[in-house]
């Protein structure tokens, strides 16, 4: 059975394996000493960045808005998203983010990867800087 990486974190399943965990930092994107270092899950399948409610509340981080998404059981769930500031291998951005449940995994999504301008090489299993294009 399929279980996506989206139903993982809304219902705070742990122990995922088989994923690349890189060790990063999440701050307050206009308070930077605000911040937490975390282990993500980086997942190439999950096109947003997920960190857990309790760490969004740690940093203050004011939600700006909300999404809708469908879950692998074909239910359509909605959760909160923020900015964070997201810091992978001394590299740094300002990404949009979602807010899990408590027992969400962090998880570092494919469009905050780009933005750092990393990717996950599959042999490896490591994060490589990725050529970046300007078409």
């Amino acid at each position: 059975m399929y279980i996506s990486l989206i139903t993982c974190f809304s219902l705070g399943l742990s122990g995922i394996m088989g994923y690349v965990r890189v060790k990063g930092v999440i701050a307050n994107p206009f308070r930077r000493d605000l911040k937490v270092e975390v282990e993500f899950i980086a997942d190439t399948g999950a096109i947003y960045t997920v960190i857990p409610k309790h760490i969004a509340d740690e940093l203050s981080l004011e939600v700006t808005g909300k999404r809708r998404f469908k879950i692998a059981s074909g239910e359509v769930v909605e959760y909160p998203v923020t900015e964070a500031y997201i810091v992978i291998e001394g590299r740094g951005v300002t990404s949009l983010v979602v807010i899990g449940t408590e027992k969400a995994p962090p998880l570092l999504g494919v469009t905050t990867l780009e933005l750092l301008g990393l990717q996950v090489d599959p042999i490896t299993g490591k994060l490589k800087p990725l050529e970046l294009m300007i078409l």
